[in-house]
């Protein structure tokens, strides 16, 4: 499907409360509903899904996942992923999804929040961008700059890692913490150098020639998501029931995104307002390369890496064991969390 380019104004009015691996932020949620009780007064079980925009219910959806359920799915719709875990804290919410960094604060915070499954992906769509005319040219000359990145996100830790791979901290770059919408602003209004983020504002800033990528998360980052669900609904035997079939349904809409990325890239820029270039973009670079992988001992390990580094940062309030907040009863047929991703070959 060939379409025109997109000018740069329209780029620029995207609306940014996109699902994103990153799923920084702590705007509140915006619910269409309470968690209620168990079932919903005629015996049949409710699983409260916390959701982004685009999200797990468009994607269910469009492959045909929601048909044929014994339980009933209420969608409670958050901006991104800190606000959801408050949620699954609060056990307002079962169950939902966010990036690799958001369940390293939640534990950090002693939230009552245990991580249950995982995909494992492509990286390259978590960067670090400089303006197209930038002079900057390595990691290394990132030293004394201004970076902005939305604090807590899985691009938080990609350009801590990053640095640290080219002999550098944190504290040797100007950090101006900033949530995307506004850390567009600043990129493309030259108030800093860089801007560390994921996709889909990766694809949005390549798609628009509104900057290149200095580096990305390839070698440096873990690439999992996770799904995050409340103790008191692993302790339901209905809900727990309820959460193993809706795992089995988003590892099916997986393979059916990875099967359609077309087809799916415009469903999903209906849902988001995101231009179909874009999404299309995003799910070739990003989405559609996950795969359902195990929570075993080496995405703990992973995991454990990101905490302590937080931690020794004092950017989350003490050190823990990441192990505590994780429940691998859904494991059984995945393969390993290392598993590569998939990939789109070159021209698809």
């Amino acid at each position: 499907m060939k379409r025109r380019p997109l000018p740069l104004a329209l780029l620029l009015l995207i609306p940014l409360s996109l699902l994103a691996s990153g799923c920084s932020g702590a705007s509140p949620a915006a619910s269409s509903g309470g968690s209620g009780s168990g079932t919903d007064g005629k015996g049949s079980v409710v699983l409260n899904v916390g959701d982004q925009k685009g999200g797990a219910e468009a994607v269910l959806r469009a492959a045909g996942e929601l048909d044929d359920l014994d339980y009933r799915i209420k969608w409670s719709t958050f901006t991104s992923g800190p606000p959801l875990l408050e949620a699954v804290n609060a056990e307002a919410v079962d169950i939902g999804s966010v990036g690799n960094t958001p369940p390293v604060f939640a534990a950090g915070a002693d939230s009552k929040v245990t991580v249950v499954a995982a995909t494992h992906g492509d990286t390259s769509g978590e960067t670090i961008l400089v303006p197209n005319d930038s002079k900057l040219k390595r990691t290394e000359d990132l030293k004394g700059r201004s970076v902005a990145v939305a604090q807590g996100s899985s691009a938080h830790y990609q350009l801590v890692a990053s640095l640290r791979k080219a002999g550098l901290e944190l504290s040797d770059v100007k950090v101006t913490y900033l949530q995307p919408a506004d850390a567009l602003a600043a990129f493309t209004g030259g108030k800093v150098d860089a801007w560390a983020v994921w996709d889909p504002y990766t694809s949005q800033v390549l798609t628009g020639k509104q900057g290149k990528v200095l580096t990305d998360g390839r070698g440096v980052v873990n690439g999992l998501n996770f799904q995050v669900a409340a103790p008191g609904a692993l302790a339901d035997k209905g809900k727990s029931a309820a959460i193993g079939d809706y795992l089995k349904r988003l590892r099916r809409a997986e393979n059916w995104v990875y099967e359609h990325p077309e087809e799916w890239a415009e469903v999903w820029a209906k849902d988001t307002g995101l231009p179909y270039e874009v999404a299309l973009a995003a799910v070739k670079r990003t989405y559609g390369t996950r795969i359902s992988v195990a929570v075993d001992k080496e995405a703990v390990a992973s995991e454990q890496e990101i905490a302590d580094t937080f931690a020794e940062l004092k950017l989350v309030p003490r050190r823990f064991d990441f192990a505590d907040y994780v429940d691998t009863r859904f494991n059984k047929g995945l393969p390993p969390s290392t598993t590569e991703g998939r990939s789109y070959k070159e021209g698809s």
